[in-house]
């Protein structure tokens, strides 16, 4: 067996020290080795249509030596933000918050990490994790998070319960040469509701541009989604690390009858962005509603990858994912549906979207379908990849718009579909000023910015 990745940071000595790190026990070693195994047979991809589109040059691994050992801050911040119901927080390599609303605490709602779920309630983690099947196994990288991880956050919502205000999970990463590999899962019982707003930071230190002698940073996490009977989540994330972090992330969900899952992801920062995200839809009657959008620039990569797997009857998946590229960025999107032979009835859309702002920015789009059941309500997916539409631009300047303006109110409108799904309202106000943001200066926007100010 050989790594393909060539990780210098994978390896079963590794394995056991961080199992032992947490005193883990034996069942969960034993998980994390046959993740490892797995690890080492995978490919970087399986999946022949996507594998022209794997590009890793600009990761340096070699720089990157990640923590081993996780600890909680000698002073762990115990306040519940506002329009928030509870809060968890994790700076490089150490819980710096940890808090539950009294609604949360009534309702027996379980935020913390693994390793002291297993000092306190170990059942719950056993059957979260559930042998492994909240991974894909095909992926490497999911597998590879999953024997590697040295820190693991637990959201545990029991059934019935329903919290009206959203748990925030905050990760901030950035410490050059440093890295963090972690898991989390969010296990949804029966007939209960939940928001989790998931933020991926940069440390204060290391917010501004790096230097390209700088070692890189590196943060490798995988969002873990059971979803029982009648459950729903809501669940949004921004990621907005600084320029010289690689960021992998892997997206689980298995959903059982009639649940209901919403993903509203905005990736703008890092130097490589890699996620991948697989819907189980098991149970009859429910339902997945996916929207995801990147914002590049300079030399950024963001490589966004779904799969979406139709299993029980009746069941709905509305996914759409959209990228803006500016510069020398570049996105690849892909996608696949698969509806199988027991689902009768599918509803299921996939589109894929990309403007290119430059003549030197690059984004592929490919959406897939793989039908097995003939039976369906719908199956359909849809795709571009061009420059701004200009009609729009020249009717937008025909009301007196600059045209640079125009462009931006353009792009912005756009992307706007994931940023009002965000369940906090600061939080949006923040995605919107990062969008902002990225958009290069220009005289046209500076006059504008001052008549506003000025007003």
């Amino acid at each position: 067996m050989t790594d393909a990745l060539k990780l210098p940071f994978a390896g079963e000595d590794r394995v056991r020290r961080l199992s032992a790190n947490l005193k883990e026990p034996k069942w969960l070693l034993g998980d994390r080795l046959a993740a490892f195994k797995s690890y080492l047979d995978l490919p970087i991809e399986t999946n022949n249509l996507f594998t022209l589109y794997v590009d890793l040059r600009l990761a340096r691994f070699a720089e990157i030596d990640p923590y081993e050992e996780t600890t909680e801050a000698p002073q762990v911040a115990d306040v519940v933000p506002e329009g928030a119901s509870a809060l968890i927080e994790v700076a490089e390599d150490k819980v710096v918050a940890r808090a539950l609303s009294a609604e949360a605490k009534s309702a027996g709602v379980v935020i913390d990490t693994f390793a002291n779920v297993l000092r306190n309630r170990p059942e719950l983690l056993r059957e979260a994790l559930d042998g492994g099947t909240t991974l894909p196994a095909n992926d490497k990288f999911a597998q590879f998070a999953r024997s590697h991880s040295a820190l693991g956050v637990l959201i545990h919502i029991p059934r019935n319960a329903a919290l009206e205000k959203p748990i925030v999970v905050r990760w901030a990463a950035g410490e050059p040469g440093r890295g963090l590999v972690s898991r989390m899962l969010i296990d949804v019982g029966e007939n209960a509701s939940v928001s989790v707003l998931e933020e991926q930071l940069p440390t204060d230190s290391h917010a501004e541009a790096a230097s390209e002698t700088q070692p890189q940073s590196l943060w490798w996490g995988t969002t873990e989604v059971r979803l029982a009977e009648g459950a729903n989540l809501n669940f949004a994330a921004q990621q907005d690390f600084g320029p010289n972090t690689l960021a992998f992330v892997n997206r689980h969900a298995t959903l059982q009858k009639d649940a209901q899952l919403n993903w509203a992801l905005a990736s703008v920062g890092a130097q490589i962005h890699k996620s991948r995200i697989d819907n189980h839809l098991v149970g009859r009657g429910s339902g997945v509603r996916q929207v995801e959008i990147g914002f590049g620039g300079g030399r950024q990569l963001f490589d966004a990858t779904s799969y979406t797997r139709h299993i029980g009857a009746d069941t709905t998946g509305d996914l759409l994912s959209k990228g803006v590229f500016l510069d020398r960025a570049r996105g690849y999107y892909k996608g696949m549906i698969t509806i199988e032979k027991t689902a009768r009835g599918t509803d299921s859309f996939l589109g894929e979207f990309a403007m290119l702002m430059s003549k030197q920015a690059r984004s592929v789009t490919i959406p897939s379908l793989e039908i097995d059941q003939p039976d369906v309500r719908r199956a359909s997916h849809a795709s571009s990849v061009g420059p701004v539409d200009e009609t729009q631009v020249f009717y937008l300047m025909s009301r007196g718009l600059p045209r640079e303006v125009a462009r931006k109110f353009i792009v912005l409108g756009f992307l706007e579909p994931v940023v009002s799904r965000i369940p906090l309202g600061d939080a949006q106000d923040r995605l919107r000023r990062l969008l902002e943001e990225k958009w290069p200066a220009s005289t046209e926007l500076d006059a504008i910015g001052k008549s506003e100010a000025a007003a």
